[in-house]
Order: C-alpha cells, then sequence, then structure tokens
C-alpha cells in the first residue's frame, strides 16, 4: 500500500485536512467517499479533479467510494454560488444520475474480484422514507443555527442581495448526515472533496462526533484555476464535459493542447498518472509543446478510448497536415468525418441538388456558398486551388454527383490550403 496522504502532498492536492487524517491514512485500508450532485447530465473536467482523487486513492491500495446525490441533487448546494439555483424535475435528476454513474463505472475498478473495490451508494436512498420529522428531531437538533450561519457559504448567500431559502440552508445537514450514515453502513471514515465544500464536510465530521461518538475524517482540494484567472474546465465554447456527445473527444484533446503553458505544471500533477520522477523528466525538456501532446494524449485515452483518440489524430491530420491526402481522407469513418464537420465550416445542401448531376460552378456557388459566383469558382479551379475530397479539381466542366459522397452524406472541398469546407448532404 502506497503513500497516499504523501501522494496528494507532492501533487499539490491537498487544501485543507482535519486532525489526524494523515496518521488514519497510514494505520489501514480506508473507505473514502466523495459526493456528485447529479445537476447536469454530464461530469465536467472540473468534477475529474474529485474523480482523480479517488482514482490516487484506490491505486494507494484504498476504497473509494462514489456518493451520487440523488437526495442533495434535489435540494441543491448553495457553495459556491450567488442565488439560488433552480431546482431540477426528478426526471431530470434520474436521468442526470443514470448518465453520471456509467461514466463514473469506466473511471474506478469496480471489479468484484478486487478487495478494495469502488463502490457505488446513492444518497436518495437514506432518506425516501424518512419524514421531517425524524429528520428534524434524529438530524436537526445535532448542528446550532449558530453553527450552521458561521459556514462561509452561507455567510456570502446571507450577505448578497439574494438570501437563501431554508432550503439551501438545510443542505449542509443533508451532507452532514450522509457522512453519519455512510459511516454506519459501510465504516467510511473519510470524506473528500473541493475547498468549496469543506463547511458541508465539516458538518458531516461534526455530526459523526455529536450523534454516534465517532472519529472521522477529512481532505479538501484546492479549487483548481488557470493562470489566466478564468474558471477550469471552460473554454470559449462552455463546458469542457467528459461526455463525447457533449464535448467532442477532438475539442476534449484541443483543450488539453491549447493550454496555457503555465498551467502544465498543475495540470500534470493534478491529471497525469505519471509518477513524480516521470513528471518532472517530461518538465526537464523545457518543450511546452511536447508535454501538451503527451499529456493531451494521456487524458484523451483515458476518458474517451484508444478508437476515440485515433478519430482525433486523424482529424488533426486532415485539418493540419498539408500532406494529408485522398488516402487519408477515405480512411475515416462517418463519425470522424461529423468530427471534421464540427470543426470546419460545414453547409448542408439537400440530396436532391446532386442526385442528377450538378456542375461544380453551380455547387460551389449557388448551393453551398463557398464561393460567391460561378466566376469566383472559375478563376480558383483555373489557379489549382479547388479540390474535392483531397482531390484537385482540374476541368470546369467537373461535375458533382452522388459518387462523390463519402458515407452517403459528406463532400470535402477547398479552396487553397486554408479554406475547406466539410459539405453535408442531407
Amino acid at each position: 500500500m502506497s503513500d497516499f496522504f504523501s501522494e496528494l502532498q507532492w501533487r499539490g492536492l491537498i487544501h485543507d485536512t482535519t486532525p489526524g487524517v494523515e496518521e488514519h491514512l497510514k494505520s489501514a485500508i480506508v473507505r473514502a467517499y466523495i459526493g456528485f450532485d447529479p445537476t447536469a447530465p454530464s461530469l465536467t473536467i472540473g468534477n475529474y479533479v474529485q474523480i482523480m482523487l479517488l482514482q490516487f486513492l484506490q491505486r494507494a491500495g484504498h476504497q473509494p467510494v462514489v456518493l451520487m446525490g440523488g437526495a442533495t441533487g434535489r435540494i441543491g448546494d448553495p457553495s459556491g454560488k450567488d442565488k439560488e439555483r433552480d431546482l431540477k424535475s426528478t426526471e431530470e435528476l434520474d436521468r442526470n444520475t443514470a448518465r453520471q454513474e456509467e461514466q463514473v463505472k469506466k473511471l474506478l475498478d469496480f471489479s468484484e474480484d478486487r478487495p478494495n473495490r469502488a463502490l457505488l451508494v446513492n444518497n436518495y436512498d437514506f432518506y425516501a422514507e424518512m419524514n421531517v420529522l425524524n429528520f428534524l428531531r434524529d438530524v436537526g437538533k445535532y448542528l446550532t443555527v449558530n453553527y450552521m450561519l458561521a459556514k462561509e457559504s452561507v455567510k456570502r448567500r446571507i450577505e448578497s442581495e439574494s438570501g437563501i431559502s431554508f432550503t439551501e440552508f438545510s443542505y449542509q445537514l443533508l451532507q452532514g448526515f450522509d457522512y453519519v450514515v455512510l459511516n454506519r453502513k459501510y465504516g467510511i471514515t473519510l470524506q473528500m472533496g473541493g475547498s468549496d465544500q469543506y463547511g458541508n464536510i465539516t458538518a458531516g465530521v461534526e455530526l459523526n462526533r455529536k450523534i454516534d461518538d465517532k472519529k472521522v475524517f477529512a481532505i479538501t482540494t484546492p479549487l483548481l484555476t488557470k493562470t489566466d484567472g478564468t474558471k477550469f474546465g471552460k473554454s470559449e465554447s462552455g463546458n469542457i464535459w467528459l461526455d463525447a456527445a457533449m464535448t467532442t473527444p477532438y475539442h476534449f484533446y484541443q483543450f488539453w493542447i491549447n493550454a496555457d503553458d503555465r498551467d502544465l505544471p498543475k495540470f500534470l500533477r493534478y491529471f497525469s498518472f505519471k509518477n513524480r520522477g516521470e513528471i518532472e523528466s517530461l518538465e526537464a525538456t523545457g518543450n511546452g509543446q511536447e508535454i501538451k501532446r503527451t499529456f493531451a494524449e494521456e487524458m484523451t485515452l483515458r476518458i474517451h478510448g484508444e478508437k476515440a483518440f485515433q478519430a482525433v489524430l486523424a482529424v488533426s491530420q486532415l485539418l493540419f497536415d498539408p500532406k494529408a491526402g485522398a488516402d487519408t481522407l477515405h480512411l475515416l469513418d462517418a463519425n470522424t468525418l461529423d468530427e471534421v464537420s464540427k470543426e470546419i465550416p460545414s453547409p448542408e445542401v439537400s440530396p436532391s441538388v446532386i442526385q442528377g448531376g450538378i456542375s461544380i460552378l453551380e455547387f460551389l456557388s449557388e448551393h453551398t456558398g463557398i464561393l460567391p459566383s460561378k466566376t469566383e469558382v472559375k478563376k480558383a479551379i483555373q489557379n489549382n486551388a479547388i479540390s474535392i475530397n483531397k482531390e484537385k479539381v482540374n476541368s470546369l466542366e467537373t461535375i458533382i454527383s452522388p459518387k462523390d459522397l463519402l458515407h452517403g452524406k459528406f463532400i470535402m472541398a477547398e479552396n487553397g490550403k486554408k479554406n475547406k469546407y466539410m459539405i453535408r448532404v442531407g
């Protein structure tokens, strides 16, 4: 069993701890959990910081537990929020929970034959049969309002214009009691999470002490921010999701490729499974682009798999390698071409346009808008600038027909080296 606490220390992944946690982790195999509220249909790269904690924990020989917030997601966590969350419907929360559970199962080892196999629990099961009187009597009486008001997440909201509802005010009671139930049922003695969760997590430590006279522990990680001050896990187009349908593997890969060089040391320590020596050797090369390529490959393979990573490389080659020709294009499947279409202009035309064959002059000007007129198309062809499916067009009499379709629905057109289009037919 390796030293989990030391691993987190050198990686810079410790923000707050409760007394005695390091000794506790060295004394035995520990069961530890992190909670995830299903407020979205996918986990994000921001959530993945916490998944990495559980992965490091499992690799160190301890047992990770994922707690899905089927109940807490119905309430809404006020931490880090300036105003009340919009409550999700139970149907949406159930769908989100199911999708997030599938993601988690791919990232941690749940194998039955592994002694420290990951466990998956839903806190809705704790509360489905509990009525409000029992909750107030058995849980609410153990934390004073003074104690709850002192939490930073609550203080910020009380001082804001919007204030805080009793619903969100009670969130820390629910999260705190989760820890009590998890300790009773599963012997869990460590809760982890982001530093914004420290108030909720320590409420659980306090409830274990007051209700069951149990000593349990906590670790929080720093909130991950980028050097330029922007929020981590967001790009110009929004969140970076772990779901390939919400953030394509190509976009995911490019997020790391386009990272600020100043962020690389932090990213490598938070997200790479390379050991300290390997990371420091990689950094010693001083080659920012090579470090990013190596890291982006590791992350994309882990989250999306080999097949998706090869598709990412194919898209990159098609878009950026001037030597990529027709052979490269024809090797790509329909899903990969669809990925390409999301990265470059992709005009749509009806299948009827090309059904009987159409002049390339008319096709590129009147139906796709790639060039403004037939005259401009003619000039481009005469200048050897036009390619269809990576083949140069040399004749003004060229006809575009269904035989030019790739997988029955794509035609790639190029005007010079930089202007690429994936025409969608259908």
